[in-house]
């Protein structure tokens, strides 16, 4: 049985090449993955950012109320602290004095942005914010009532060096404190 057509010649053409069409489809498939994942790591930037601007600021600030919370509580009544002196006055500063039987004192003071706890010399000066924070607004207010405890009320306002997209992270924190 001989077939009823005949095949003359059969070249098969083999592409080499993409054509145009295929590799403008190619440039904008990667030009849209490429955009989307420089807008993800954007948005991932910017959240770190933000988380770190606010958690050195609530740390710093809840490391300073309970500095001031452990220092001011337990001064002893023989102690002396001012200023504020009378109740009502305000002051930048606070600094409780032992007279007697010996002399030692330590005061709590803002210095170029930094909260500092100071003693009397050899005993040393410490920042209670870190490098990451500014400290301003410092200010004590004597408290009291009538027979009672003398309180003090101490606030502050802790603001972030790091820059977030808004502007720093800033958070003023009040407490007052009985002393014993």
């Amino acid at each position: 049985m001989k077939p009823k057509f005949k095949i003359k010649n059969l070249k098969l053409k083999i592409n080499n090449g993409f054509t145009l069409v295929e590799i403008i489809l190619y440039m904008t498939l990667v030009s849209i993955f490429i955009l989307t994942l420089t807008d993800i790591f954007t948005a991932i930037l910017d959240v770190k950012t933000e988380s770190e601007a606010t958690s050195s600021v609530e740390q710093d600030g809840r490391f300073i109320l309970a500095r001031m919370a452990y220092d001011i509580h337990g001064i002893p009544a023989n102690w002396t602290v001012n200023p504020p002196n009378a109740l009502g006055d305000t002051s930048n500063s606070l600094r409780w004095i032992l007279t007697s039987p010996c002399c030692f004192s330590a005061t709590y003071s803002l210095n170029n942005g930094n909260l500092q706890l100071a003693y009397p010399a050899g005993f040393g000066t410490y920042n209670l914010n870190s490098s990451e924070t500014t400290v301003s607004g410092l200010s004590f207010t004597k408290r009291g009532n009538a027979g009672g405890k003398e309180t003090i009320t101490a606030q502050f306002t802790v603001t972030s060096k790091t820059q977030r997209p808004q502007g720093p992270e800033t958070r003023t924190f009040n407490t007052t404190i009985e002393r014993r």
